[in-house]
């Protein structure tokens, strides 16, 4: 019985390991058709972070990012990001060179949500401690946002 017990477990973990080492690299998001003005224009949130995104034409977006992070001593890290964006499918990518090497990479999906990923740290894009674009996040309103000044 202890033997059968013992083979079944190496059978189940030489089984796992395989399966581990055979799992394919994430892929790069994929493209869709085009999306339209209408699609992206407009405000995003997820948890306390929101972009604000316009289409500009010709492949552009105009795009700002308000990022925060609340601190276990309910203090509460920021960071800021506002450039022109370029759109290629339903990918848009903004690249932030200033502080270090930051991409922010945009794809919009159906239903008024966005999926962000972020390409290097929060010092990489100048923002607080923590601070990071990436996340899931949902159309709050459609149209033509209102940029805020930088703080």
């Amino acid at each position: 019985m202890i033997r059968s017990l013992l083979l079944i477990g190496c059978i189940v973990t030489v089984s796992l390991s395989i399966h581990a080492q055979h799992r394919t690299p994430p892929q790069p998001p994929a493209k869709h058709a085009v999306v339209t003005a209408a699609q992206v224009n407009g405000v995003y949130r997820f948890d306390r972070s929101e972009f604000r995104i316009l289409a500009l034409g010709h492949n552009k977006l105009r795009v700002q990012f308000d990022g925060a992070y609340l601190t276990m001593a309910k203090s509460v890290n920021t960071g800021y990001a506002s450039g022109e964006a370029t759109i290629d499918g339903n990918v848009a990518t903004l690249d932030l060179p200033e502080f270090g090497p930051c991409k922010i990479i945009m794809v919009f999906l159906r239903n008024g949500k966005m999926k962000v990923t972020q390409e290097g740290s929060d010092a990489d894009c100048g923002f607080g401690h923590n601070v990071y674009a990436t996340g899931t996040y949902r159309k709050i309103r459609g149209g033509k946002p209102n940029f805020e000044s930088p703080p």
